[in-house]
């Protein structure tokens, strides 16, 4: 009898099989004939399942293993490749419940096990007949003539309930046309499946030109594992409506891995852009993988040293003399190119560089947003060491004033220096509010927007250059 019975110890783990009724067709991975994955910048996949599957005429029952655990069931559907007229689903059911010595506890509440305690003594197992009064924080077992708590021993459970797999899987019962084989494809949208673009940006000796390697990293914490996928990353800000849903399992440990040969084709989808990975890959639970989608060599540079201004600056009296101000370190850079022209995805690009030593170092990093084609690209890395600015207001005026107008007059010097062994061009950018008109200056400025005034100014190796402006704005 006991061999026709299902033993879980205190401590163990659950013997596998799963119990069926006659009628269920069970279909698992060894039926895959295509597995497509379309993986989005916001947790969220579409799972593309092509298997093959005998099926009955008219009624079936069929269990689909190895689904996503963070599947949103509302959007699955089935469909007949083979026979799709006449094919239709009745009812489908997501059981994402997984065995575990709790989950059969649960199940046998109210039902009947068997008991198998060890004598220490001499080694002889005796059994006993007992019921499964509940299972939440902790197990009471009622026996014939008494209630015990805990577990005593060893518990025998006849079977493993229906509904309850090793794995999340998808209940469909389904109307089929015809007897036989059918190729039959699941698609639906998953949480726990997400990309995020990552840059390996390497800067030359001269920091005029970079190596820009572009890096998907793959992470999937769907509870299953796909396995020689076709893989495509879409990049691009989808609307979704936010509705609750249940809390994800722990995150375990993950598992790094990466793939630098994968070279990864680009085409517009929609309003967004899609990169196909050139063969099939394989995603395991709990994966952390990269893949390079992109690779330019040589794309010219060009280093920045800007000092930013702000607005508020022209619109009260600040006794400041001489407020210290840091200067920005960027490079800026075109997508276009060998190896750039492409649609570049949001992501982090981190600049390294190598030293008189022949030592990688970091120096820095910055976000880009999603860049199309030709478009501009510039990275602020940091603050300049050997470059400082002093800002200092040398006047300042209120003029005709009303409750809806406001006119003033302000004056500004600012001194750069420079401490480095050769000369730099330094940028100053200046946000000056509303109408405004320059009165006077020491050196041309430019108008780079309603509101954005520019000056270039060279300061010569180990020295200092001194910048004064006058400007009235009307607010």
């Amino acid at each position: 009898m006991l061999k026709k019975l299902l033993i879980i110890g205190l401590l163990g783990t659950p013997i596998s099989g799963t119990a069926t009724s006659l009628d269920e067709k069970i279909s698992t991975i060894a039926d895959q004939s295509s597995l497509a994955i379309t993986i989005y910048q916001q947790d969220l996949a579409l799972i593309k399942d092509s298997r093959s599957v005998y099926l009955d005429r008219d009624h079936n029952q069929l269990t689909w293993h190895a689904v996503s655990a963070r599947m949103q069931p509302e959007t699955a559907f089935l469909r007949n490749i083979t026979h799709p007229a006449g094919f239709s689903i009745r009812e489908q059911n997501f059981n994402p419940d997984v065995l575990s010595p709790q989950k059969l506890l649960e199940k046998h509440v109210q039902k009947p096990v068997t008991v198998i305690r060890t004598n220490p003594a001499n080694g002889q197992e005796t059994s006993e007949a007992a019921m499964v009064v509940t299972a939440q924080g902790g197990v009471i077992l009622k026996f014939p003539d008494r209630i015990e708590t805990g577990i005593p021993g060893r518990l025998v459970f006849p079977a493993i309930p229906d509904g309850l797999y090793d794995k999340p899987v998808l209940a469909s019962a389904l109307i089929n046309p015809v007897a036989g084989k059918q190729d039959l494809i699941l698609t639906y949208l998953s949480t726990g499946l997400s990309w995020q673009a990552d840059y390996i940006v390497e800067l030359s000796e001269r920091d005029d030109q970079i190596n820009l390697t572009g890096l998907a990293t793959l992470t999937n914490r769907s509870g299953v594992t796909y396995s020689n996928a076709r893989l495509q990353l879409v990049a691009g800000d989808l609307n979704r409506i936010n509705r609750p849903r249940t809390a994800s399992p722990a995150m375990l440990k993950m598992v790094a891995e990466s793939a630098s040969d994968d070279g990864m084709q680009t085409d517009a989808l929609f309003e967004y852009h899609r990169y196909t990975l050139q063969r099939p890959t394989t995603l395991f639970d709990n994966q952390t993988k990269q893949v390079t989608f992109m690779s330019a060599t040589r794309v010219p540079v060009h280093k920045i040293y800007l000092l930013q201004g702000e607005n508020h600056y022209y619109t009260g009296q600040y006794n400041q003399a001489g407020s210290p101000q840091k200067v920005n370190v960027l490079i800026s850079f075109q997508n276009e190119g060998d190896g750039l022209g492409v649609p570049l995805p949001k992501g982090i690009m981190r600049v390294y560089k190598t030293d008189s030593h022949a030592d990688t170092q970091y120096v820095g990093e910055d976000y880009i947003d999603h860049t199309p084609a030709r478009a501009g690209i510039r990275l602020r890395l940091g603050h300049a060491f050997d470059l400082m600015a002093e800002k200092k207001q040398t006047d300042f005026k209120k003029l005709d004033t009303t409750p809806h107008n406001r006119h003033f007059e302000t004056a500004y010097q600012i001194t750069l220096k420079n401490t480095k062994k050769e000369a730099v061009t330094l940028t100053i950018h200046e946000p000056i509010p509303g109408d405004w008109t320059i009165l006077s200056e020491s050196a041309p400025h430019q108008k780079l927007a309603a509101n954005l005034v520019e000056w270039k100014i060279n300061v010569p190796a180990d020295s200092e250059t001194t910048v004064t402006y006058r400007v009235r704005v009307n607010l």
